[in-house]
């Protein structure tokens, strides 16, 4: 019977990860889908650019938030049900997975950052804050957000392996699924990488 909860913990986490808040939260606030203008991503970014900070930091808070949820939940209450590391690496993944493409939104999901935040914290506060501290780092010195994302998600797996000598055990698990994130935030991000290149990304703050 133990068997079966890895997977329902899975499912559970894919489904809380395919809420989109940024569509959400601009419907209930009364502001314009974030899929029809600027980038065009369901994120707190392209929220901002809807010219209401409230909307974009509350669908920042609830994008994270559902990646830490799953994660710390697991972490709290799996063991007795024979959930381990393994469980808590598949659960932040399957939660990432949801935001990326979403069953409530025809899988047309935002790039994962905040919810990528969210599970790092999850896993370990004292990584979220190396990896958030990253990205605000970049962002403040670079003012680009989709840079400050990229560089962010290169160096979880790298403080999560050092984090070994300082406040928690690495497991392989765990590092896998930081990894695939990783490799999966650049792919969503190939196209601001491109503009990146090119000199034409856009800067936090600045209109698309």
């Amino acid at each position: 019977m133990q068997s079966i909860y890895p997977i329902l913990a899975m499912l559970g986490a894919y489904l809380l990860g395919s809420l989109s808040f940024a569509v959400l939260v601009s419907r209930a606030m009364g502001l314009k889908d974030p899929r029809t203008f600027g980038s065009g991503n369901p994120g707190a970014t392209n929220v901002l650019r809807s010219g209401s900070k409230p909307a974009a930091i509350v669908t920042l808070l609830l994008d994270a938030l559902k990646g830490w949820v799953p994660v710390v939940l697991v972490q709290m209450l799996g063991k007795p049900l024979g959930l381990e590391d393994g469980t808590v690496a598949l659960v932040g993944l399957a939660a990432f997975l949801g935001h990326l493409w979403p069953v409530f939104f025809r899988f047309k999901g935002g790039k994962g950052v905040a919810t990528f935040i969210g599970v790092v914290f999850g896993i370990h506060p004292g990584l979220g804050l190396a990896t958030g501290a990253t990205w605000l780092i970049i962002a403040f010195f670079f003012r680009f957000s989709s840079l400050a994302s990229l560089v962010a998600a290169a160096f979880a797996p790298i403080y999560y392996l050092l984090g070994d000598r300082v406040a928690w055990y690495s497991e392989k698990s765990i590092l896998f699924a930081l990894f695939m994130m990783g490799l999966l935030l650049a792919y969503r991000h190939r196209e601001n990488i491109n503009r990146l290149l090119e000199g034409k990304e856009s800067k936090i703050g600045g209109k698309k």
